[in-house]
């Protein structure tokens, strides 16, 4: 056996890990250019894309590696969408008519707008309860209140409950909230029963408010392979591997369009924004920062993309736009042609 110089005996031994990386580095047919554009937005983390239950594409730009989860930010309110609709097949939550003042009744503030009566729990889902929002500029107030469900309850009517679409954060924590006390559990301990177990995802506990209640739709920590999954799951009508996590009626339910966002026109359903770019139907979970989950159904795909969640990604950063156009004009037409 010929004697290798220390140098030489080097480069053979990483040789395999070098093929290796380049074989990771390598674009699968199609998605270059995307991948391309992909690399050059600065605030952008994390790609994956599935076809068919199979990831064709992952690709990390930063940050944390792929399996450790990371604050998704909004994309919590889909996650908060999907535990009520595991509540609801638990016989937990009677169903989205279900009117919330029973539920937290001693919660709501003294001499009570009687509006709040007509609130159910698919109000708070589509975001039509008609409270002021406190999402915006409320949040900071809101989030350094002594009480965080009293204070949304408090939040004056800028609507009438089922009326447009108002984006409220302090609605997603009064699922929280009510999924607490209803099931008698944290938000937390559902979260890794319902979804975490049948999922095969690590849920690690995120923060709570001053009652104790965990942050209903901001701050969930998830991978970027775990949103995927969450979005395969939701993609193949509630089930994951041969099993059922959510009803299929639910997932349909989640994507019935039922008001519509002012800031982007795009429909809104439970916890999920619905759009059809270039005629492609599509759910979508948006973040702030540029935390996006992205189903196209009749594709058969699902797309996850995590970035900065310290960075703003609307208005003047153009993130958000750029995410949106990369899955628009790059990552639908490679998938079409896969």
């Amino acid at each position: 056996m010929p004697s290798h110089s220390p140098v030489r005996r080097h480069l053979l031994l990483a040789m395999p890990a070098l093929l290796l990386a380049r074989r990771a580095r390598a674009a699968p047919e199609g998605f270059g250019p995307a991948l391309e554009r992909a690399a050059a937005l600065p605030q952008l983390r994390t790609l994956i894309v599935a076809r068919g239950g199979e990831t064709v594409v992952e690709r990390r730009f930063g940050g944390p590696p792929p399996e450790r989860p990371a604050n998704v930010k909004s994309v919590s309110k889909a996650v908060i969408a999907a535990l009520v609709g595991a509540a609801i097949a638990r016989g937990v939550l009677e169903g989205t008519e279900q009117r919330i003042a029973p539920l937290l009744r001693a919660r709501l503030p003294r001499a009570a707008d009687p509006r709040l009566e007509e609130i159910t729990i698919g109000h708070l889902l589509s975001m039509q309860a008609g409270l002021e929002r406190t999402s915006g500029a409320h949040y900071g107030a809101w989030v350094s209140s002594r009480d965080w469900v009293r204070a949304a309850l408090a939040r004056p009517f800028a609507a009438d409950p089922g009326g447009p679409m108002l984006y409220s954060t302090g609605n997603s924590h009064l699922l929280s909230a009510i999924l607490t006390l209803r099931a008698g559990r944290s938000t937390l301990a559902l979260a890794r029963e319902w979804l975490g177990t049948p999922l095969g995802i690590e849920i690690p506990p995120w923060p709570r408010d001053p009652q104790g209640i965990y942050f209903g739709g901001n701050d969930m920590l998830l991978s970027p392979r775990a949103l995927l999954r969450l979005a395969e799951m939701h993609r193949q009508g509630g089930q994951w591997q041969g099993r059922a996590v959510l009803a299929a009626e639910w997932v349909r339910a989640c994507w019935t369009p039922r008001t519509r966002s002012v800031f982007t026109g795009d429909a809104h359903g439970y916890g999920w924004f619905l759009d059809r770019p270039g005629g492609e139907a599509r759910a979508y979970a948006w973040g702030y920062g540029g935390q996006m989950v992205h189903v196209l159904p009749r594709l058969g795909a699902s797309i996850v993309m995590t970035s900065d969640p310290d960075q703003p990604s609307g208005g003047a950063s153009g993130h958000a736009r750029a995410l949106h156009a990369l899955v628009e004009e790059m990552l639908i037409p490679a998938l079409r042609a896969a």
